[in-house]
């Protein structure tokens, strides 16, 4: 079959490498669609795990294969494939910081090499314990390969909404418009919530008010904290979710976000980077600070009732199609986005 191997940082290589070979639990699905996310891209950019590997984990497909001890799926049966389940047993899973778990962060899909998703590939290998403990979701008729491959981003934008407690009647701030931040845009209205975006690009601006904005501004707008106070009777807004990984967005939040609000940090930034903040502003104002990193196994039936019963438009977030032997030039676009770049979806041949 064929992959897309990663050699190195900005090294991907688009190579014949043997079909995963199953063991009696697990299961093997053709590839037809795979979301290209920021993580895989920061994977490819950065130098932050050993080569070669395959990422992508954003996929959807057809079961190829079962092992002989698979039961309860047939061959042919389209599927959503999850590429991280917890223990469910472990402290941090007690605790819902499901994230956090150790079975969670190393079992893992696989195209070969050491697993790292494997949605890169014509084929992709389940384990058994994704496979036994919800980590294949079937899709509905009448919902396309593309549709279920939003199935885990949405989780993962979900479990951020449901951290910072967004509810009816809220105002947030989103800071970006990019497929993420116009994801945190629909589930804030869906909740009942006022969404405010904010973006530096003109094209992406517009996008965010066709999605479900009240109100979008240029982030450079000097007067910017001024017009979110002025949405909101002069308070600042409830919450502030951090869809970029800015200094200056993380100071904006700061200055939009009411006395007793809170601002979620969902975009990683560098390692590299430190933000000087005077401990005053958090205590005398009493605003929380909080980050949410990846999805919630709480939050998997909310997330696939969303995409499947078609309560958030996420074809509208997809922008651009590759195929998979020009993953190179997807991840280029989508570091250098055109004013109309949002979500990428690759595709295998």
């Amino acid at each position: 079959m064929k992959a897309q191997v990663f050699r190195g940082v900005n090294q991907l290589s688009y190579e014949e490498v043997p079909v995963p070979e199953l063991q009696a639990d697990e299961v093997l699905v053709q590839v037809r669609v795979v979301g290209l996310c920021q993580s895989d891209i920061k994977k490819i950019r950065y130098p932050l795990y050993e080569p070669p590997r395959i990422y992508g984990h954003e996929t959807a497909g057809v079961i190829a294969a079962l092992g002989e001890n698979v039961t309860g799926w047939q061959v042919g049966q389209r599927v959503v494939v999850m590429h991280h389940i917890p223990c469910m047993r472990c402290s941090y899973c007690l605790n819902d910081n499901f994230s956090m778990c150790e079975t969670y962060k190393k079992i893992t899909t696989t195209a070969g090499f050491i697993p790292s998703g494997g949605g890169f590939a014509d084929y992709v290998k389940v384990p058994g314990h994704i496979v036994r403990n919800g980590g294949l979701i079937p899709i509905p008729d009448g919902i396309s390969f593309e549709q279920a491959s939003f199935v885990e981003p949405t989780n993962c934008c979900l479990k951020a909404v449901k951290k910072a407690q967004v509810c009816p009647g809220q105002t947030v701030v989103v800071t970006g418009a990019g497929p993420i931040g116009l994801m945190f845009i629909m589930l804030v209205k869906y909740f009942g919530a006022r969404a405010i975006a904010t973006d530096l690009l003109p094209a992406r601006i517009e996008k965010a008010r066709a999605v479900g904005a009240e109100a979008a501004f240029d982030a450079r707008d000097p007067d910017l904290p001024s017009k979110v106070l002025a949405c909101t009777e002069g308070m600042g807004v409830d919450t502030t979710l951090l869809a970029v990984p800015s200094e200056k967005a993380f100071c904006q939040a700061l200055d939009c976000t009411r006395k007793g609000g809170k601002i979620l940090f969902f975009a990683e930034f560098p390692d590299e980077m430190e933000i000087p903040i005077n401990p005053n502003l958090l205590y005398r104002r009493e605003i929380d600070l909080m980050g949410s990193y990846s999805s919630s196994y709480r939050l998997q039936s909310l997330a696939i009732d969303l995409v499947f019963n078609q309560r958030i438009d996420v074809e509208a977030l997809i922008s651009d199609r590759y195929p998979l032997v020009d993953l190179a030039a997807a991840v280029e676009r989508a570091v250098s986005p055109t004013p109309d770049t949002y979500k990428i979806l690759i595709y295998p041949t």
